[in-house]
């Protein structure tokens, strides 16, 4: 039966009727619209039927659904016709018998896989029904550590690319000959690993140790999180040692449990020198991938701390929002010139180590902008203020606050195969700034270095600035006007008067701060200064002027000092740091500081090691002691093809 053609709905007019026209043609009108409609609804009722009885045919007829051509109406970005014929009715009339056959064995197949697989996943639940219950917690927890698995690996960044290792040399080994040499450097070994072992036992996987109460410890630069900054620091130091167990539990723990995505604000500084750090030296002298993997993740956390308007960083980052701060404290909320400014040696191994070109850029950013600032008399102020760019209060020091920034000019320079000259020369007008204001002579000859506020030298040295005696030495080769016998000189003067300040405490052991004045030499005057809280900077002195000198008094002061952290400092614990170095009982401040592992250790154990275990020549040390390789740079070019500096 042929249907007559219908209007769609949407399209049918209505006549309008003339003034004064009858209403009944508009009535008819409306009667034809009526029938129609009626058999609208029936014919869509029929369709309906239609497909109805489609679904519910058997499963032999269901095939046949699909040859209507209806599934290129329904399905239109499906073609069923693969040579591009029009489907429907050549389907119908020309290759239905073809086609059907095809299809009932392609579904045929089908079905025969889905009734497969529906049984094999009811054999695989009977399975593990009969299963125990310990043995299904078992299957459990295997599925779940598989899925975290694949969804780590899902996340994971990509992976890192080769580049060539940079000579390594003097990794191992170090034997002094001397036995009496040797039993003195086993001495120290044997500290490291009651040092280690009392973390291991009480601290592990927490920031630092409290060695008497025997517990876990963290101060703010590292937030409220475990994030085992004692394990980083030690790390290379246990390796050079030749502790290779107490190394591994180290590299495991990192692997499993170091984790940066945690909502805990860090000190950029701190983090850095000792995370950073110390990542990049375990894997340089290891050549384990994790360490490196580790610490470019962490620099990316990071590089957020480097949004302000000038690209000096803020003090404070918070390594799950991005969000920086500057300490309170700090004068008119400025950045300090020894944290933005201890930044060079770790990211330019960043750069060369991901060829990601930002790490370089950031600090060499930060070293232009120092060099277009004014200086008040040549001397570089500790605060900077991130947002305006201008300097804060006029205080210079190289003890807190400012120390390191000299440091890593030097080191810069050194690092690079002695090729970034700017870095040399940025350090030589430095000290000769610092020597003409700062230097000076006490009544009875000790050398020392004052600090600068507004105009006024402060005759008093810190702790922290008797590293300046093995900077000195450091830099004596290259220095201008052939004055590097005038600095190597500098150096022992400096390394003397640090070594009075322990001689002239009862412990033996050096305060926190010490003054040349009102007849007062190498003394702490004030009680709050008094401590001494397992600093390396003097024993650090010891050793440059040992490696360029192999003076013998400088492996005797090393040895007065050792003897003295392990008489007064050791505890059941471990090691703790005492509370006045002039009382012959003092009281402990109860903290094993993760610097005392990194720092105060290593260098004694490389003062009493041979030459040849890190030789300066191939190894610079950033500023909390962990190793880092000379980079020959005019060899190395970035991803746009500059040439690191």
């Amino acid at each position: 039966m042929t249907t007559p053609a219908l209007l769609p709905l949407s399209g049918r007019r209505i006549p309008t009727l003339a003034p004064g026209a009858s209403s009944f043609p508009h009535h008819r009108a409306t009667l034809r619209l009526s029938e129609k409609f009626i058999l609208l609804l029936i014919l869509s009722a029929f369709i309906t039927l239609c497909f109805g009885a489609f679904f519910f045919l058997p499963d032999n007829s269901k095939h046949k659904r699909f040859d209507l051509g209806l599934e290129d109406v329904l399905i239109p970005h499906i073609n069923s016709n693969k040579e591009g014929k029009q489907p429907s009715a050549q389907i119908i009339h020309g290759q239905g018998g073809h086609d059907e056959h095809r299809h009932r064995e392609e579904e045929e197949s089908l079905q025969s896989k889905i009734r497969a697989d529906h049984e094999r996943a009811l054999e695989e639940a009977k399975e593990k029904l009969r299963k125990s219950r310990e043995e299904l917690q078992a299957v459990i927890r295997t599925e779940k550590t598989k899925l975290a698995q694949d969804l780590k690996k899902r996340d994971s960044p990509p992976p890192l690319p080769p580049v060539p290792m940079p000579k390594l040399v003097g990794v191992k080994d170090g034997d002094p000959g001397d036995p009496d040499v040797k039993e003195k450097r086993d001495k120290i070994r044997e500290m490291m690993k009651h040092a280690w072992d009392s973390y291991r036992q009480c601290g592990w996987g927490h920031n630092e140790l409290k060695p008497l109460s025997k517990k876990g410890h963290s101060t703010n630069i590292f937030g409220n999180s475990q994030l085992g900054a004692t394990i980083v620091d030690a790390l290379d130091t246990l390796y050079i040692m030749g502790l290779h167990n107490e190394f591994r539990d180290g590299q495991e723990w990192v692997e499993q449990n170091l984790d940066w995505s945690v909502n805990v604000e860090v000190s950029v500084f701190e983090v850095n020198i000792r995370f950073i750090g110390g990542l990049l030296a375990a894997y340089y002298l290891s050549g384990q991938e994790v360490f490196k993997v580790k610490a470019v993740q962490l620099a990316e956390k990071l590089l957020p701390a480097f949004n302000t308007p000038t690209g000096i960083p803020w003090a404070m980052v918070n390594l799950k929002s991005g969000v920086g701060r500057n300490w309170g404290w700090a004068s008119a909320g400025s950045s300090i010139l020894a944290e933005f400014g201890t930044l060079h040696m770790e990211f330019v191994h960043l750069t060369y180590l991901t060829r990601n070109p930002v790490y370089y850029q950031k600090v060499m950013h930060i070293r232009k902008l120092l060099a277009k600032m004014d200086r008040p008399n040549g001397l570089y102020p500790n605060y900077l203020n991130p947002r305006t760019g201008r300097w804060g209060q006029h205080h210079t020091s190289v003890g807190g606050l400012g120390d390191s920034f000299y440091e890593y000019l030097l080191k810069a320079w050194l690092m690079s195969g002695r090729t970034d000259t700017e870095a040399r020369k940025t350090y030589d007008e430095a000290i000769e700034a610092i020597e003409r204001h700062l230097i000076r002579k006490s009544s009875s000859g000790l050398t020392f270095i004052g600090e600068w506020k507004n105009g006024h030298l402060e005759r008093k040295m810190g702790h922290l600035t008797c590293f300046a005696g093995g900077m000195f030495a450091l830099g004596a080769d290259g220095s201008p006007d052939d004055k590097a016998g005038h600095y190597l000189q500098l150096g022992a003067e400096i390394a003397h008067t640090c070594h009075e300040s322990y001689d002239r405490t009862v412990l033996k052991l050096g305060p926190e701060a010490f003054k040349f004045d009102s007849g007062l030499e190498a003394v702490a005057v004030r009680q709050n200064e008094k401590y001494y809280i397992l600093r390396p900077e003097v024993i650090e002195t010891y050793w440059y002027m040992w490696r360029f000198t192999h003076d013998p008094k400088y492996r005797q002061w090393g040895w007065e000092a050792a003897q003295a952290i392990d008489k007064y400092c050791r505890v059941s614990g471990g090691f703790s740091g005492v509370k006045d170095v002039y009382s012959s009982n003092p009281t402990y401040d109860d903290v094993q500081q993760s610097f005392f592992l990194a720092e105060t250790l290593k260098y004694l154990y490389l003062l009493f090691s041979g030459d040849d275990l890190l030789p300066l020549e191939n190894w610079v040390f950033n500023t909390e002691a962990h190793p880092l390789p000379v980079l020959h740079q005019r060899n190395l070019t970035l991803p746009e093809g500059n040439t690191l500096r």
